[in-house]
Parts: C-alpha cells; structure tokens; sequence
C-alpha cells in the first residue's frame, strides 16, 4: 500500500510514508483480568424506532452481553472495551470517495436498507448508525490482537462481510474483516497466511473483493446460494465454495462444514483465523430461509473452534447476521457451551 493521505491532506494517523503502520492505536492494551471479549455498550442501534423497519435485531449485541453476565460468565468489567475506529484508519481499506459518500444519508439508507433515513440530518445518522458500526469495526481490529495473544477473541458485534473498499450494502457500512486482516498484517509481519471461514447464511462478497488474487487469503464460504447478494463476480475470490439451497437441515449442513473444513486444512496452512458466525442459518430466519436448530449453530460453532484449537491456529470470532430475536440467546448459549467444554477459557487459564 502506497502513501494514505486524508482529506485534510496529512498523511493517515498511525501510517509512514510506506503505508506501515507504526502507531497501532486500536491495539489497546487489556488487563490480565479481561477475558478476550470485545464489546462496548454503544454497539446497539437505536434511531427513533426506525431500526425496527429493518429484519435485523439492532438490539442484538446488548442482548449478548447481558444474557453472558445473568449467566455469571463473567462480569460487566471483564468484557473489553473497543476504541471507535477513526477516518484515517478506514482509509488503511477504503477509498476517500467512498467514505465521503456516507456523508449523504440518501446513501446510508440505502447501505442500511432503511429509506426513511434518506430523510434525516446526517449527523443524526452518523451518531445514531454510522458511530455504532465504527465502534464494532474497531472492536472486530481489536479482536485480531487478542487472538494473537490468547488463542482466541469474540467481538460480540461485526461482521460487516458485504462492505468492500469502495462499497457498502446488506447493512454492512465498513469493511471490518478487512481492516481487521490488513491491522494484523502491518503489526504483525510474521503473520501471513490467513483463513476466512464464513458461515453466516449469504454469501461473504465484501473482504472476497478486497482480497481478490491475494494467495495469502484463503476464504471458505457455505452460504445459501439462493439469496442475497449473489455475487458472481466476488465468486471467483472463495477458495472453497459451498453453496445451499433452501432449508438445509442441522445432518446436511453440519456434515458439509466438517468435511470441507477438514479439506480446508489440508489445502492451505492458516496462522489466524477469522471467523464470521452468522446466525442467520437459524431455522424461520426471514432471510437466510435455512433450517438448522439452535443446537446445530452450537455444533457448529464448537466445530471451528475445535478445529482451529487442534492445530494452534488463533481465531476470531464474529457475530456477524441474524435477523430473529431469539439469535442474540444462541450465541449466549454458544459462547457458553465452548467455554463450558474448556474449548475458550477466562483470564485465569489463559491460552498460550
């Protein structure tokens, strides 16, 4: 990457002239006491009720974090707080032109598939969505540096697996997978090949874009292939491509991600992992029109972590889709069974 300048003509914060970074300001340094799980109270989105016009549960990430505490998982305090991820920064992934289109709410809408927002101040827009999705892009960075140093991380948020360098959609306004690979590429240089495992129920076309041609990425997608975006052009950038059809059940899909992601690993040796769980395979999803129970998403997930732990790979974990309210309670109750079978563990058995 050559010199990134921002709109204020200065080369971006934390860049040389190289396009290395050399303040990593999003790498914020954690106590032992906190577990690797990165959450802040502003992810929820909340706009006057108009986020209700939208399938996803805009709550969802809130609903997590207070379903882990009820549970005595562990404590408000032991969550890890995210930074919000600045311009200068986004510009490490994102075209200038792009960014300065989110300047237009008429856009934001349309990203977010909300129209009345087409008619709001865009400074509401930016507190009240823009804000929110900045803050779980710097979450989702931050994740990549706790996996690093304890084996895994799960930002409680993120995701944003249809936003490229120069597009939004799907309500995905940031390209956080990418950022989150290019931030651990340029602070971590030992650290080259890296898997993307995507099992969120449509089709990852955002980082494929991004990453189009780029030996060191290699992207293992299951998605319906029946929905949205359908993008035949990112198509060419997956690795390894499953594609489903309508109503897949818990024997099926579960069996397809087992055996592809063992061939996964015989194709291509991973040092990191990112992991977009989506929980929109859930069976009555509106969208994702899949048909796999509560208990196959925590199967499922158990699957990756346990493949990634058995081979040393560090992963992090994404909450990604999901448009039902009872999602936010499985992936409670995932994160509760990993760590239940000692597969993650808290700050006092902290994986090396």
């Amino acid at each position: 990457m050559g010199k990134v300048v921002s709109k204020h003509g200065h080369s971006a914060a934390g860049v040389d002239e190289a396009g290395r970074v050399t303040r990593a300001r999003l790498y914020v340094d954690i106590p032992d006491t906190s577990w690797p799980l990165v959450y802040s109270s502003e992810y929820d989105i909340s706009f006057g009720g108009m986020e209700k016009l939208h399938p996803f549960d805009a709550g969802k990430w809130g609903k997590i974090h207070a379903l882990l505490i009820e549970r005595k998982l562990l404590s408000s305090d032991e969550f890890v707080e995210p930074l919000e991820v600045s311009e200068d920064e986004l510009l490490m992934v994102h075209t200038l032109e792009y960014l300065n289109s989110l300047k237009w709410s008429a856009n934001v809408a349309k990203i977010a598939e909300i129209p009345p927002l087409a008619l709001m101040p865009n400074y509401f827009v930016q507190k009240s969505v823009l804000r929110r999705f900045r803050l779980q892009t710097g979450g989702t960075v931050l994740a990549g540096k706790l996996a690093i140093e304890r084996g895994w991380a799960i930002n409680i948020g993120g995701g944003f697996h249809h936003c490229s360098s120069d597009r939004g959609g799907g309500f995905c306004a940031y390209a956080d997978i990418t950022l989150n690979i290019q931030y651990l590429w340029k602070n971590y240089p030992d650290i080259k090949n890296v898997l993307v495992v995507d099992l969120d129920a449509h089709q990852g076309n955002g980082y494929a874009r991004d990453f189009m041609g780029d030996s060191r990425v290699y992207i293992f997608d299951v998605y319906n292939g029946m929905i949205y975006p359908n993008d035949n052009e990112a198509k060419a950038a997956i690795s390894r491509k499953v594609e489903l059809r309508h109503g897949a059940k818990d024997t099926y899909y579960l069996n397809v991600v087992r055996k592809n992601l063992e061939q996964v690993f015989e194709d291509f040796t991973p040092q990191y992992i990112v992991y977009n769980a989506g929980t929109d395979i859930l069976q009555g999803d509106p969208l994702g029109c899949l048909d796999v129970s509560p208990n196959g998403i925590i199967e499922r997930d158990e699957i990756v972590f346990c493949a990634a732990r058995k081979r040393g790979v560090p992963i992090t974990m994404l909450t990604s889709g999901g448009y039902q309210r009872s999602t936010a309670r499985v992936i409670a109750d995932s994160i509760s069974n990993l760590h239940s079978k000692n597969i993650v563990n808290g700050p006092k058995n902290v994986i090396q």
